[in-house]
This record gives structure tokens, sequence and C-alpha cells, in this order.
């Protein structure tokens, strides 16, 4: 009997700490600083955000003291409100803090100013997602709601809504890394105006976090209507993560149809010294070290959306290190694509096989590793050893596998013993090989499928599976363990030409069937 029921008080405690980690408080930090122009509707902002946190049952906290942006302080919290901040609000070392939250997969909303706030640093501003320039008298105006981005922020709002508030204009086109919710139709409004696509809520991930703005929230009004209430609820749900941005259908999604960026962003790394045509090339570059080109800035059009022989294909000459990277992120899905390689190498991999990789779970920012890539699972797509697996940064991953003839390495071997792979924990490898080459000869296109389900992958090449790969997770800043099963798509650029077309992913509710013998461990 006693040992019942201290079995039953261990699983009651066991249950009890699940439940707590499980009911965790949000906890949220409204910043209201200005340094420019103060709204008056600030204190009605406040009290709606009290309100709404009462509701939601949050921990809130309101300041205007930059000295609150610390490294330490700002890790208590999982959302960062900017409710009508103005002007340069932050010195270097809180911008620093601010930097490092982010990398931490935190959340950031905006309201209104918030983006007429550190004007002159252009990490907020690109973060933000656009820059304020001015705007006409307040008025009404039509707003087209983008409905199919099946956001919580706009989940109630009709296809058209009328509202009266202040209406920015932005000194440049909204940031193409963002995905658009709200647009202003121009014509309904008289004044000053952009002149072109005039978005005036988004949202996006960026350097580790999740963002969201909407510039709503000028008047007193505009912050007491119940609309707004429900748009700014949305928002702070997706930043902290308790609601999702979309559901992935069952059925296959294809992320080169239609407009391609409306499903991917470009990141390009450092040019390496041999690159020629742009300006202030490092006559010393590794291609690693340096100043990475950053955000959709690719002149050299390293990546390209071209239709060949009537298919939409991506054609990624390979001569700068970058990244295409889905805007959004997946968890338990089955992701297939075709590739094949073309002629072109560069420098610095002008002697070895030609390379490229299909990162999944990329998490934190961008830069991470060879300061282009996300720390991330990576299933390698290179000459002769497609399917192998590496880790990228701070993550781990445990592999059946075992030593094969004379080899230095660990090779895949289903029913093997479970070794664990990693980039930073001591004594692992943080490569392993696939089980056996299933790839066609050089010019052929070639079918890679990749499968996640919680913490299992497998890595399938023209329709086998070469690697099956358990238990993924990451490595916090605590340097705790935790699982990662879910994160954005990369495909990376590294010094050789390569073609992908039919890029298609739906969502699963398990391993599927006919997979079920490569999970044996």
């Amino acid at each position: 009997m006693r040992l019942k029921s201290i079995s039953l008080f261990i699983v009651v405690i066991f249950m009890f700490v699940n439940v707590h980690a499980q009911y965790k408080k949000t906890n949220i930090l409204v910043f209201s600083k200005t340094a420019g122009y103060r709204h008056k509707s600030i204190p009605a902002g406040i009290k709606l955000l009290t309100k709404m946190a009462g509701n939601n049952n949050w921990e809130v906290s309101f300041s205007e003291d930059s000295n609150d942006f610390t490294i330490d302080n700002l890790s208590k919290f999982d959302v960062l409100v900017f409710l009508n901040t103005t002007g340069d609000v932050l010195n270097d070392h809180q911008q620093v803090a601010l930097q490092k939250y982010f990398a931490k997969g935190k959340g950031y909303v905006g309201i209104h100013a918030a983006s007429d706030t550190e004007m002159k640093w252009n990490w907020y501003s690109e973060m933000v997602g656009a820059k304020f320039k001015g705007h006409p008298k307040i008025q009404p105006a039509k707003l087209m709601i983008h409905k199919s981005c099946n956001h919580p922020a706009i989940k109630d709002f009709n296809e058209i809504e009328n509202f009266t508030d202040e209406w920015y204009n932005f000194v440049d086109p909204v940031g193409k890394h963002v995905t658009v919710l709200a647009t202003l139709d121009e014509s309904s409004y008289e004044g000053d105006k952009m002149g072109i696509n005039h978005p005036i809520s988004w949202y996006h991930h960026y350097d580790g976090g999740r963002v969201f703005y909407t510039g709503l929230g000028h008047r007193v009004e505009a912050i007491n209507d119940k609309r707004f209430y429900k748009h700014l609820e949305g928002g702070i749900q997706w930043a902290a993560g308790l609601k999702e941005d979309h559901k992935l259908s069952k059925k296959w999604n294809n992320l080169l149809e239609g407009d391609p960026y409306k499903n991917w962003d470009v990141f390009m790394g450092v040019p390496h010294a041999s690159v020629t045509g742009l300006d202030n090339v490092d006559p010393k570059s590794n291609g690693k070290k340096g100043i990475p080109l950053g955000l959709n800035n690719d002149p050299k059009n390293v990546f390209s959306f071209e239709t060949i022989k009537g298919e939409q294909v991506l054609h990624i000459s390979g001569e700068i290190y970058g990244a295409l990277t889905s805007k959004k992120e997946y968890k338990n899905y089955h992701l297939k694509m075709e590739f094949k390689w073309g002629e072109k190498i560069w420098e610095p991999r002008i002697d070895k096989p030609r390379d490229s990789g299909i990162l999944y779970h990329c998490t934190g920012p961008y830069r991470k590793f060879w300061n282009v890539w996300m720390a991330s699972q990576e299933m390698q797509v290179q000459e002769g050893d497609v399917g192998d697996y590496y880790g990228l940064s701070n993550v781990g991953i445990d592999i059946p596998s075992a030593l094969v003839d004379d080899k230095k390495g660990l090779d895949y071997k289903r029913g093997a013993t479970l070794n664990k792979f990693s980039k930073i924990e001591k004594g692992r490898p943080a490569h392993c090989d696939k089980g056996f080459d299933n790839e066609n000869a050089h010019g052929e296109w070639n079918t890679l499928e990749l499968i996640c389900y919680e913490g299992t992958s497998l890595h399938i090449v023209n329709g086998k599976v070469v690697m099956a790969l358990f238990n993924s997770r990451y490595q916090n800043s605590e340097k705790e363990f935790l699982p990662l099963e879910k994160g954005r798509i990369q495909i990376q650029s590294e010094a050789a030409e390569v073609y992908y077309k039919n890029i298609v992913i739906k969502s699963i509710k398990k391993i599927p069937n006919r997979y079920k013998k490569s999970i044996l461990k």
C-alpha cells in the first residue's frame, strides 16, 4: 500500500508540474515612452491593455523608463508592446538588449506611432516593417482586410471595414518581408497619400521574434472601438505564441504558386572576396565573416524565380551564401520538392562537391551559422551526400547509427544504437551520413521529401528513406535543452548552381503508414 501511495503522490506531483507549466501566465511589458509627439490616447491604451490582461489572465507591466531595457529584465516578458512611442527612446546598450530579447524568440507588438520611433536605427525600422513619413487630417477611410491570412488579429473583421483615425504614410514601401493584414483604400479619403499599395497592419517573423504592427490607435475613440480591442488582442496572442497565423491544409500547398515572395524571404550573407560587380566587397573575405547583405537584398539575383518549359522553377546561382526562407513556421508536415544541379560553382568551394541544403525547424535570428543561416536541423543536399544530417548552431537530435567499414564518422543504420548528434553537446558529432546513396546522375531531377512529426523526421531521397531522426531539440540561453518541433524552412545557396521546382507542403497527423517501418529505432 505504501508503494502505491508513493507512486500516486509522484503522479499527482508530475501532473501538477505539467499543468502549472501549461498554464504559465503570459507576461507583457507595455512601453509608452515618448521623445517626440505624445499621443493623448496613451492613457486610453493603458486602460484597454489593463482590461485585456485581466480578461486573458495575463500579467502586464507598464513602463516609460528606458532603463528597464536590460537583457535580464526583458527576458521576464513574453511580449513587448510599444504603445505610441515616439522618437529616440533607447541608448546603444538598450538597443542591444532589445535585439537579444528578439533572439530568444519573444514577441513584439507596435501600435500606431511605434513606426515613428528610433527612426535612425535601421534594425528597428526593418523590424517594425516601415518608417513613418506623415499623414493627412483625421478622417474616415476604408480598410481592405486580407481575410485569407487567417490571422487572429483580423479574425473578427469583415472583408471591408470603415474606421476613422489618423492614416500614416511611410517613407518607403512597407517591407516585402511582412505579411499584410489590412490595406488602406486611398480612394476613400483625402489629403496626402503614398500613391502605391498602402498597408496599414501586418505581421512577420524577424530576427528570431514575432512582430505584429497596426497603424490604428491614434485617437481615443479608435482605441475604444470594440473592433480595435479584438484586433490588438489577436495580435498579442499571436506575438506570444498563443495562437497561430495559419492552418496548414491536409492537401498539398504549392509554395511557388503565384507570387513566390508571398511565401518566401531572401537573406543574403557576406560576399566572398571573389564576387565581382558589387561595391565594398572585402578583398580578404572568406564568405563567412563580415557584414551580410541582409534581408531581401539580393543585388546579384542569386535567388530567382523562372518559368522553364511552363513550370515555375527556383534558380539558385550559388554565387553568394544565402537562404530562401519561408515567411511562416511549420509543424507536423510533409515537404516535397524536386531538385537538380546546374553547372556553375563558386569560391570558396571550387574544388568541393556541389552543395545546397534544406534547413528545417529554423529558429532564432539570421546570421547564427556562418553569418547567414538560422539555427536548424539540416537535410543535406550535396553531390554524393544527399540526405545526410547536419546540426547548425544550438540544436541536437538522436539518430540510429554505427561505424561502417573504416570510416571515421557514423552512418545511419536502422535498428542501431541511438546516438546523440549536436554542434554544442560536448563530445558529440554534428554530422551523420545517410544510410545509402539514392541520388540520380548529375543533371537529372531528384525528388526530396522531408517528413516532420513531433520530434521525429525522415529524410527521403527519390522515394527511399535514407535517414530517420528522433528527439529534435535545441539549447536555450539558460543552457536547457527543449523540444524543437517547429520552425521556418530555409533553402541554401552554398556556392553551387541548383534548381528546385514543385515545392509543396501539407499537414500530417502522424507518420504516414508507408514509412512506419523506417522509424523503428
